[in-house]
């Protein structure tokens, strides 16, 4: 056997064993038609009993016998704080809790520990409960900062609005970054929920994320992190002047398996001048797929990169989005224009490796 075949064989035999696994209905495109992503998602995402033979061991053994918590601030409930119904919560937890709370404003700052996996906040739709704090980075150092800090996997939101409270940063104090959620648990989802802050509004922090007909508010990186995330129907609404960055994906190698896909999302905003995604690290990977784009989009897209070399390191891809603020004229040289083939690995269940996991919000 001469030395080209060998070769090829072994090429062969490293992507086979290389190659992400997927399953199920991973690897089906989200559709470029909008009016078609409820059925993509009904098809893809449907419920727990038709997929027994699909889902993570663990999580359909939590799903069999789901547990109610109910939170009530007139005193009609389980609990009358979130911070009370968490606590409530069993260390090595496995089976599912659904924490319902009641309408209204509850100004507490919440961490779901590592050892509580499976909990599910969630809030009437025509009555989203609002859980609100003010701590800043100078306070509590930028990660911990956050409203809402969740640390284990399996979590669920529907429904929710998460505000940081704290003052929009003015240049001049320090410390003034302040979190609405740092979400660092593997296999989350997040259905019609909404986050308000400023500089640095989420830290997707780590592990596999869905966002889906949320609604993200900020300044500056209010996106960030190290996750690998699908944002599906989400609007992305900046707010201030000045220097105004949607994301600051922290990818710090090729190798490493995060990244940001948004896909039929909407850039809003005021004035002119938000970028896309900046550089913080080395190799940020970002992707706006059927995205429609404001006139408050810099043409540039991307805000350059004040270490040129990272020009040959990051990830930027656009593919086939709409608007003013997509026109890829006067985009910066390293803006990706990614093909049908590439574009479907950022745009499937397979990207978060979802159809182990994801599951429909419950009724």
């Amino acid at each position: 056997m001469g030395y080209n075949c060998v070769s090829l064989i072994l090429t062969i035999l490293l992507v086979v064993i290389t190659w992400p696994v997927v399953y199920g209905n991973d690897a089906t495109p989200i559709p470029q038609n909008k009016n078609r992503i409820e059925q993509w998602f009904n098809t893809n995402v449907p419920s727990l009993a038709s997929r027994k033979d699909k889902l993570d061991p663990a999580l359909l053994t939590a799903e069999a016998t789901p547990r109610v918590i109910k939170v009530r601030q007139n005193g009609r409930g389980d609990f009358n704080t979130l911070t009370e119904a968490i606590n409530s919560v069993p260390v090595g937890n496995n089976e599912r809790v659904i924490i319902k709370l009641g309408h209204g404003e509850y100004k507490e700052k919440v961490t779901i520990d590592r050892n509580k996996p499976f909990i599910t906040l969630y809030g009437d739709p025509n009555a989203m409960p609002v859980l609100t704090f003010d701590g800043t980075a100078a306070e509590y150092g930028t990660v911990d900062s956050a409203t809402l800090i969740v640390l284990s996997d399996y979590f669920m939101a529907i429904n929710i609005i998460v505000k940081n409270s704290a003052p929009m940063p003015d240049g001049k104090r320090k410390g003034a970054q302040a979190l609405s959620m740092r979400i660092s648990g593997n296999k989350a989802a997040f259905y019609n929920c909404k986050f308000y802050g400023y500089q640095d509004t989420i830290c997707d922090d780590t592990g596999n994320h869905f966002f889906k007909d949320c609604y993200i508010e900020g300044t500056f990186d209010f996106i960030f992190g190290s996750g690998r995330s699908l944002y599906l129907s989400t609007q992305l609404n900046v707010v201030g002047d000045g220097l105004r960055v949607i994301t600051a994906h922290a990818g710090k190698s090729t190798e490493e398996k995060s990244g940001y896909s948004f896909v039929h999302c909407k850039v809003t905003g005021t004035g002119t001048g938000i970028y896309l995604g900046r550089a913080w690290m080395s190799h940020p990977k970002v992707v706006y797929a059927y995205t429609d784009m404001s006139s408050v989009v810099n043409p540039s897209g991307w805000h350059e990169n004040t270490q040129t070399e990272r020009d040959k390191t990051v990830f930027y891809g656009e593919y086939k989005c709409s608007g003013p603020g997509s026109r890829k004229k006067k985009r910066v040289k390293y803006t990706q224009d990614i093909d049908n083939i590439e574009a479907n690995s950022f745009i499937s269940l397979g990207y978060i490796q979802g159809s182990s996991w994801l599951l429909p919000p419950p009724l």
